[in-house]
């Protein structure tokens, strides 16, 4: 599962084609906190850490990823955006919403809670659930907050122009 969130700006250090598709090469600082076989996401797609070495990590891309995705495009030297999996040591966070509100918000969507932007990770008949980081609840006041807490819910503005612009008709 991934927040959305990009953790760094990689470097792809190399392309090798393969008879299933393409090894990218990725150089970033982030490899040195991948185990081989672990997730990752490069331009948002879902990868499998491999051949990790230092601060450069390999990724197997098959040819449907690559018909499919902006990674068809990506060659030496291209920057790609690089997001860590969700590890266990994040917070899920359930919070309960009017219905009125809940129509508004998507899986994969931004929702602001008490201020800050995030991610909805799932969403539910009466609830969604968002992904709070250790950087978020250190920075934050979420991360004192506790079950029951009453926080401000703030949904993604485009929803609401959305619903209009179909009323209209």
């Amino acid at each position: 599962m991934f927040t959305g969130l990009v953790a760094d700006l990689g470097h792809v250090a190399r392309v090798d084609t393969t008879a299933d598709g393409v090894r990218l090469t990725v150089e970033s600082p982030l490899a040195r906190e991948l185990a081989e076989g672990e997730s990752v996401a490069v331009n948002g797609v879902c990868l499998t850490a491999v051949g990790i070495c230092g601060e450069r990590f390999g990724a197997d891309v098959m040819h449907e990823t690559l018909r499919r995705s902006s990674l068809g495009q990506v060659g030496e030297g291209s920057r790609v955006n690089l997001e860590l999996a969700l590890r266990a040591d994040a917070r899920l966070v359930t919070i309960e919403a009017a219905p009125e509100l809940l129509r508004y918000v998507v899986e994969k969507g931004s929702i602001a809670v008490d201020g800050v932007s995030l991610t909805v990770a799932e969403v539910g008949d009466d609830a969604f659930v968002v992904s709070l980081i250790p950087e978020t609840l250190a920075r934050t006041n979420l991360g004192g907050a506790a079950p029951g807490t009453p926080v401000n819910l703030e949904v993604d503005i485009l929803a609401k122009y959305v619903e209009k612009l179909v009323a209209a008709r």
